[in-house]
C-alpha cells in the first residue's frame, strides 16, 4: 500500500519528471521502505517524503529551466530518497507556501480514499501481454488471427455486454478452425474441434448470453476431450489492441533503450553480509539484447558462498533466458523441461559455463503470487531438480504454454503448438503454481532466505 501510495503521489510532477526519474525515486523509496519497518519508521519515512514534496513540487511547476540550469535529479541523502530541482534561484515563500498547501491537500486525499483503491489484475489479460510481450522479445512468432469473417476482429459485443446467436456461431467456428490448423495433435484437434461444432448445432449454447461464461464453457468442454490444461479459450471485457505484424526495428530499437535504462531488468546485485550473493531480476529479457549483461551479473556474484534469486516481482520472460540463467548452477547438463518448445537438444542447461563458480553453491528462490510463466519454470525446474530451495508464496500458475491467436476484439485462444517432455511425476505450475518450500509471506522471504543461508553456511 506504502508503494502504491507514494507512486500516486509521483504522479504529481510534471510528465517529464516522471518519465525520466520516477522509476528511480521508486526504487529508492522501495529500498527505504524495506529497511524501516514497524510504526515509528514508517512514520518518519512519511514526514521526510510529505517536507520533500512540500519543497520541490512547487520548484517544478514554477521554475522553467533554462539550458544553464541543472536538471532535475534524484539523490540519496543521509540514505534517504529525495527529489531535489536544482536551480540557480530559490522559489519565492508565496510559491513554497502554496506548494505546501498543495501537498498537504493531496496527500490527506490520498490518504483517505487508499481503502477505496482497488486493484485486481486480470490474470487471463496477465497471460495475454506476457505471451505478445515473449514474441516480440525473441520467439518471433507472428500475430494470427483466427480464420472466418475478415469483419469479425472489429466486431464488437453489443452494449448490453452480451451474445448473440450469430457471435457465438462465429465464435465456435473460428476457435474449431484454429485447433485443426495449429494444436500440436491433428487427431485431439479433430475431436475437439468437432465436439464444440456438436454442442453449437444441438443449441447447447443457446442460454448462454455472458461471454465469460461462454469462454470458460468452451475451454472446459475441450478439456473433456482432450485435458490438456494449457488449452484456453478466453475473454476480455476491455477491447484487445491490434497485435503486430511483426518485430520491426522501431520496436527492437525501442526495446533495446528500455531494456538498456532499466539494467536489462537487474533492479539489484549485491553481496551481502556472509558473502550470500543477492540479484534481484524483475523479468527474463531477451537473451539478444541483454546477454552480455546477464553475463556480468552472474560474474558480479560468481565467487559467492550462496546466492538468492528475487522473483518476487518477476513476470516471466524469454525461456532462452531462464535456461541460460539456469546453466551456470549445474556442473553438467540438465534437461530444463519447459511446456512451450518439442523435446531436442536445445532443452538441455549449456552446463558448465567456462569460469563459473556457482555450480556447487546454495541457492534460493524468493517467490510471490506475482511469480509467473518464465519465472515459474525457473523455479519449477530447479525445484524438480532439487537444486534450490524455494522461500515465499505458491506462485501465479500461469504456464503460458500456447500461442495466442486472436479472434475478434473480446476473444483469443492459447494454442500449445508443440509437445514437451515433463520427466517428473508432479504435473507443471499451470494453474496450480509452483509451491514453495519454505512458505512465508513475501514480504518475508528475503529474511527467512538470509537466515536459512547464514545457517547452513555456518554448518559447512
Amino acid at each position: 500500500m506504502s508503494e502504491k501510495l507514494y507512486a500516486l503521489l509521483l504522479r504529481m510532477y510534471p510528465s517529464h519528471f516522471r518519465q525520466e526519474y520516477g522509476e528511480e525515486a521508486m526504487r529508492l523509496f522501495r529500498d527505504r521502505a524495506g529497511d524501516e519497518r514497524g510504526f515509528l519508521p514508517r512514520l518518519r519515512l512519511w514526514m521526510d517524503m510529505f517536507f520533500d514534496f512540500t519543497i520541490s513540487l512547487p520548484r517544478e511547476y514554477l521554475h522553467v529551466p533554462s539550458p544553464r540550469v541543472a536538471s532535475p535529479v534524484v539523490q540519496r541523502v543521509y540514505g534517504l530518497p529525495v527529489l531535489y530541482v536544482l536551480h540557480e534561484e530559490s522559489p519565492r515563500p508565496a510559491a513554497l507556501f502554496l506548494g505546501g498547501m498543495v501537498s498537504l491537500v493531496a496527500l490527506t486525499t490520498c490518504w483517505a480514499s487508499l481503502g477505496y483503491v482497488h486493484s485486481v489484475p486480470s490474470p487471463a489479460l496477465s497471460q495475454f501481454a506476457e505471451n505478445r510481450g515473449e514474441r516480440s522479445q525473441g520467439r518471433n512468432d507472428s500475430a494470427r488471427s483466427l480464420p472466418g469473417d475478415p469483419s469479425a476482429s472489429t466486431r464488437s459485443l453489443s452494449q448490453k455486454n452480451s451474445l448473440d446467436a450469430d457471435q457465438r456461431k462465429r465464435i465456435v467456428s473460428s476457435a474449431a478452425a484454429n485447433l485443426q490448423q495449429h494444436y500440436f495433435d491433428r487427431a485431439a484437434a479433430e475431436k475437439m474441434a468437432g465436439a464444440l461444432s456438436a454442442h453449437e448445432k444441438h443449441g447447447d449454447y443457446d442460454a448462454v448470453t455472458d461471454p465469460a461464461t461462454f469462454a470458460a464453457l468452451l475451454t472446459q468442454q475441450m478439456r473433456e476431450v482432450n485435458a490438456d490444461r494449457h488449452l484456453t479459450l478466453d475473454y476480455f471485457q476491455d477491447p484487445l489492441p491490434q497485435q503486430p505484424a511483426g518485430q520491426t526495428p522501431e520496436v527492437l530499437a525501442q526495446y533495446r533503450e528500455t531494456m538498456k535504462r532499466q539494467n536489462c531488468a537487474f533492479e539489484r546485485i549485491e553481496l551481502l553480509s556472509r558473502n550470500i550473493g543477492y540479484v534481484k531480476l524483475n523479468s527474463f529479457p531477451d537473451l539478444q539484447v541483454c546477454r552480455v549483461a546477464t553475463m556480468a551479473a552472474m560474474t558480479y556474484v560468481n565467487h559467492a558462498d550462496a546466492i538468492i534469486f528475487d522473483l518476487r516481482d518477476n513476470r516471466g520472460g524469454n525461456p532462452e533466458t531462464v535456461q541460460f540463467i539456469g546453466s551456470y548452477l549445474f556442473d553438467h547438463p540438465e534437461y530444463w523441461y519447459n511446456p512451450r518448445e518439442n523435446t531436442s537438444e536445445q532443452s538441455w542447461t549449456r552446463s558448465p559455463v567456462a569460469g563459473n563458480d556457482l555450480a556447487d553453491k546454495l541457492v534460493f528462490v524468493l517467490t510471490s503470487a506475482n511469480t509467473i510463466s518464465g519465472a515459474e519454470q525457473f523455479c519449477y525446474d530447479l525445484k524438480m531438480l532439487k537444486r534450490a530451495t524455494l522461500i515465499g508464496e505458491t506462485t501465479g500458475g500461469a504456464a503460458h504454454s500456447g500461442i495466442w491467436h486472436q479472434i475478434d476484439d473480446h476473444f483469443g485462444m492459447g494454442i500449445p503448438e508443440a509437445k514437451a517432455i515433463n520427466p517428473y511425476s508432479s504435473p507443471d505450475w499451470a494453474e496450480i503454481g509452483v509451491e514453495p518450500d519454505v512458505n512465508v509471506r513475501a514480504s518475508d522471504a528475503l529474511d527467512a532466505a538470509l537466515k536459512l543461508a547464514k545457517n547452513k553456511l555456518q554448518k559447512k
